[in-house]
Protein backbone atom coordinates (compact mmCIF):
# COMPACT_ATOMS: atom_id res chain seq x y z
CA UNK A 1 0.00 0.00 0.00
CA UNK A 2 1.40 3.51 -0.67
CA UNK A 3 1.84 6.10 1.90
CA UNK A 4 -0.90 8.86 0.56
CA UNK A 5 -4.34 7.13 1.17
CA UNK A 6 -4.65 5.34 4.29
CA UNK A 7 -4.02 1.86 3.86
CA UNK A 8 -7.49 1.06 5.08
CA UNK A 9 -9.27 3.04 2.59
CA UNK A 10 -7.06 1.49 -0.22
CA UNK A 11 -8.35 -1.62 0.51
CA UNK A 12 -11.93 -0.62 0.48
CA UNK A 13 -11.50 0.94 -2.80
CA UNK A 14 -9.47 -1.95 -4.24
CA UNK A 15 -12.30 -4.22 -3.12
CA UNK A 16 -14.55 -2.04 -5.28
CA UNK A 17 -12.27 -2.08 -7.84
CA UNK A 18 -13.34 -3.53 -11.68
CA UNK A 19 -12.66 -7.14 -11.46
CA UNK A 20 -9.73 -8.63 -13.70
CA UNK A 21 -10.66 -10.91 -15.74
CA UNK A 22 -8.25 -14.19 -16.27
CA UNK A 23 -5.79 -12.58 -19.12
CA UNK A 24 -5.48 -9.36 -16.83
CA UNK A 25 -5.09 -10.97 -13.60
CA UNK A 26 -2.83 -13.55 -15.24
CA UNK A 27 -0.64 -10.16 -16.57
CA UNK A 28 -0.84 -8.65 -13.30
CA UNK A 29 0.65 -11.57 -11.91
CA UNK A 30 3.56 -11.74 -14.40
CA UNK A 31 4.24 -8.08 -13.75
CA UNK A 32 4.78 -8.72 -9.82
CA UNK A 33 6.77 -11.94 -10.48
CA UNK A 34 9.51 -9.72 -12.96
CA UNK A 35 8.78 -6.94 -10.41
CA UNK A 36 7.78 -4.26 -13.76
CA UNK A 37 6.73 -1.21 -13.21
CA UNK A 38 2.64 -1.39 -13.61
CA UNK A 39 -0.12 0.01 -12.66
CA UNK A 40 -2.42 -1.78 -10.33
CA UNK A 41 -6.20 -2.86 -10.67
CA UNK A 42 -7.84 0.17 -9.42
CA UNK A 43 -5.75 2.29 -11.23
CA UNK A 44 -6.39 0.19 -14.18
CA UNK A 45 -9.89 0.56 -13.86
CA UNK A 46 -9.82 4.14 -14.08
CA UNK A 47 -7.96 3.99 -17.53
CA UNK A 48 -10.94 1.62 -18.39
CA UNK A 49 -13.43 3.65 -17.34
CA UNK A 50 -11.98 7.43 -18.44
CA UNK A 51 -11.49 5.44 -22.25
CA UNK A 52 -15.21 4.46 -22.48
CA UNK A 53 -16.15 8.04 -20.84
CA UNK A 54 -14.55 9.64 -23.40
CA UNK A 55 -15.52 7.33 -26.29
CA UNK A 56 -12.21 6.54 -27.17
CA UNK A 57 -11.07 4.95 -30.70
CA UNK A 58 -7.60 6.32 -30.69
CA UNK A 59 -5.34 5.78 -27.90
CA UNK A 60 -1.39 6.37 -27.25
CA UNK A 61 0.68 5.05 -24.27
CA UNK A 62 3.95 5.78 -23.24
CA UNK A 63 5.72 3.17 -21.25
CA UNK A 64 4.33 -0.46 -22.55
CA UNK A 65 5.99 -2.92 -19.68
CA UNK A 66 4.36 -5.89 -20.29
CA UNK A 67 1.11 -4.46 -21.43
CA UNK A 68 -1.29 -4.38 -18.23
CA UNK A 69 -2.51 -1.40 -18.82
CA UNK A 70 -2.45 -1.43 -22.29
CA UNK A 71 -5.00 -4.27 -21.60
CA UNK A 72 -7.72 -1.97 -19.83
CA UNK A 73 -7.18 0.65 -22.74
CA UNK A 74 -7.17 -1.92 -25.15
CA UNK A 75 -10.74 -3.10 -23.78
CA UNK A 76 -12.09 0.03 -23.58
CA UNK A 77 -11.89 0.05 -27.64
CA UNK A 78 -14.40 -0.50 -30.13
CA UNK A 79 -13.32 -3.37 -32.98
CA UNK A 80 -12.04 -0.60 -35.10
CA UNK A 81 -10.29 1.19 -32.72
CA UNK A 82 -6.26 1.11 -32.02
CA UNK A 83 -3.56 1.30 -29.37
CA UNK A 84 -0.30 2.49 -30.10
CA UNK A 85 2.08 1.79 -27.35
CA UNK A 86 5.85 2.66 -26.92
CA UNK A 87 8.31 0.76 -25.06
CA UNK A 88 12.25 1.45 -24.80
CA UNK A 89 12.90 -2.14 -23.65
CA UNK A 90 12.59 -4.84 -26.49
CA UNK A 91 12.46 -7.74 -24.47
CA UNK A 92 9.39 -5.92 -22.50
CA UNK A 93 7.88 -4.76 -25.20
CA UNK A 94 7.59 -8.51 -27.24
CA UNK A 95 6.17 -10.03 -23.33
CA UNK A 96 3.35 -7.45 -24.28
CA UNK A 97 2.96 -8.42 -27.67
CA UNK A 98 2.45 -12.04 -26.18
CA UNK A 99 0.00 -10.92 -24.08
CA UNK A 100 -1.89 -8.75 -26.49
CA UNK A 101 -2.32 -11.54 -28.41
CA UNK A 102 -3.09 -13.98 -25.58
CA UNK A 103 -5.98 -11.66 -24.59
CA UNK A 104 -7.34 -11.25 -28.37
CA UNK A 105 -6.42 -7.59 -28.62
CA UNK A 106 -3.59 -7.95 -31.30
CA UNK A 107 -5.46 -6.65 -34.01
CA UNK A 108 -6.08 -3.37 -31.95
CA UNK A 109 -3.06 -2.97 -30.11
CA UNK A 110 0.69 -1.47 -32.16
CA UNK A 111 3.74 -2.04 -30.11
CA UNK A 112 5.88 0.51 -30.67
CA UNK A 113 9.61 0.04 -29.63
CA UNK A 114 12.29 2.66 -29.06
CA UNK A 115 12.69 6.42 -27.11
CA UNK A 116 9.12 7.86 -26.65
CA UNK A 117 11.00 11.50 -27.06
CA UNK A 118 11.62 10.34 -30.54
CA UNK A 119 8.95 8.23 -31.32
CA UNK A 120 6.41 10.41 -30.13
CA UNK A 121 7.38 12.81 -33.40
CA UNK A 122 6.15 9.75 -35.64
CA UNK A 123 2.94 9.12 -34.90
CA UNK A 124 0.06 11.56 -36.01
CA UNK A 125 -2.63 12.08 -34.09
CA UNK A 126 -5.37 13.03 -33.09
CA UNK A 127 -5.50 10.65 -30.29
CA UNK A 128 -8.70 10.84 -27.89
CA UNK A 129 -6.78 9.91 -24.98
CA UNK A 130 -2.94 9.59 -24.42
CA UNK A 131 -1.45 7.93 -21.21
CA UNK A 132 1.85 9.23 -19.71
CA UNK A 133 3.42 6.79 -17.87
CA UNK A 134 6.97 5.88 -19.33
CA UNK A 135 10.45 8.04 -18.04
CA UNK A 136 9.46 10.85 -15.16
CA UNK A 137 12.32 12.79 -16.67
CA UNK A 138 10.62 13.01 -19.82
CA UNK A 139 7.11 14.25 -18.39
CA UNK A 140 8.20 18.17 -19.13
CA UNK A 141 10.27 17.72 -22.47
CA UNK A 142 7.09 15.65 -24.01
CA UNK A 143 4.16 17.28 -22.33
CA UNK A 144 3.80 20.25 -25.18
CA UNK A 145 3.98 17.21 -28.39
CA UNK A 146 1.38 15.20 -26.49
CA UNK A 147 -1.02 18.33 -26.13
CA UNK A 148 -0.57 18.75 -29.59
CA UNK A 149 -1.28 15.00 -30.43
CA UNK A 150 -4.57 14.93 -28.72
CA UNK A 151 -8.35 16.26 -30.21
CA UNK A 152 -9.65 19.30 -28.31
CA UNK A 153 -11.66 17.56 -25.22
CA UNK A 154 -9.53 14.77 -25.37
CA UNK A 155 -8.14 12.91 -22.20
CA UNK A 156 -4.20 13.01 -20.97
CA UNK A 157 -3.85 10.69 -18.51
CA UNK A 158 -0.18 11.03 -16.17
CA UNK A 159 0.39 8.47 -13.74
CA UNK A 160 2.82 8.83 -10.38
CA UNK A 161 2.54 12.15 -9.94
CA UNK A 162 2.42 12.11 -5.96
CA UNK A 163 5.00 9.88 -6.16
CA UNK A 164 4.51 8.31 -3.10
CA UNK A 165 3.78 12.13 -1.16
CA UNK A 166 7.45 13.01 -2.08
CA UNK A 167 6.28 15.59 -4.26
CA UNK A 168 4.84 17.46 -1.33
CA UNK A 169 7.45 19.30 0.87
CA UNK A 170 7.73 18.09 4.15
CA UNK A 171 5.27 15.10 3.88
CA UNK A 172 8.21 12.19 4.11
CA UNK A 173 10.92 12.29 6.37
CA UNK A 174 13.31 10.08 4.90
CA UNK A 175 13.12 9.71 1.00
CA UNK A 176 13.54 6.70 -0.76
CA UNK A 177 13.18 8.37 -4.47
CA UNK A 178 15.41 10.04 -6.53
CA UNK A 179 15.46 13.72 -6.06
CA UNK A 180 16.32 14.51 -9.68
CA UNK A 181 12.98 12.73 -10.64
CA UNK A 182 10.89 14.07 -8.27
CA UNK A 183 12.01 17.66 -8.94
CA UNK A 184 10.66 16.60 -12.67
CA UNK A 185 6.73 14.94 -11.44
CA UNK A 186 6.77 18.38 -9.29
CA UNK A 187 7.89 19.99 -12.36
CA UNK A 188 5.25 18.61 -14.57
CA UNK A 189 2.31 18.38 -11.96
CA UNK A 190 2.90 22.42 -12.34
CA UNK A 191 3.34 22.59 -16.05
CA UNK A 192 0.00 20.65 -16.00
CA UNK A 193 -1.27 22.83 -13.51
CA UNK A 194 -0.53 26.08 -15.55
CA UNK A 195 -0.83 24.48 -19.08
CA UNK A 196 -3.22 27.09 -21.15
CA UNK A 197 -4.71 24.32 -23.53
CA UNK A 198 -5.26 21.94 -20.46
CA UNK A 199 -7.65 22.02 -17.56
CA UNK A 200 -6.30 19.45 -14.62
CA UNK A 201 -7.39 17.89 -11.99
CA UNK A 202 -5.39 15.09 -9.77
CA UNK A 203 -6.64 12.27 -8.65
CA UNK A 204 -4.98 10.86 -5.40
CA UNK A 205 -5.71 7.14 -5.89
CA UNK A 206 -2.79 4.93 -5.45
CA UNK A 207 0.45 6.48 -6.32
CA UNK A 208 -1.54 9.74 -7.96
CA UNK A 209 -3.17 10.24 -11.60
CA UNK A 210 -3.57 13.48 -13.31
CA UNK A 211 -6.83 13.67 -15.29
CA UNK A 212 -6.14 16.78 -18.10
CA UNK A 213 -8.71 17.98 -20.88
CA UNK A 214 -7.41 19.34 -23.93
CA UNK A 215 -9.61 22.90 -24.10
Amino acid sequence: MGRIVPDLVEQYLADLAIPEDEALARVAEDSRARSLPSVDRPVGGLLYVLALAAGARHVLEIGTANGYSGLWLGRALPRDGRLITIEIDPDRAALARTHFEAAGLGDRVHVMVGDAARLVHKVAGPFDLIFQDGDKLLYVPLLDRLVTLLRPGGLLLTDNVLWDGEVVPGFVANSARSPETTSAIASANRRLAEHPQLVTSIVPLRDGVAVSVKR
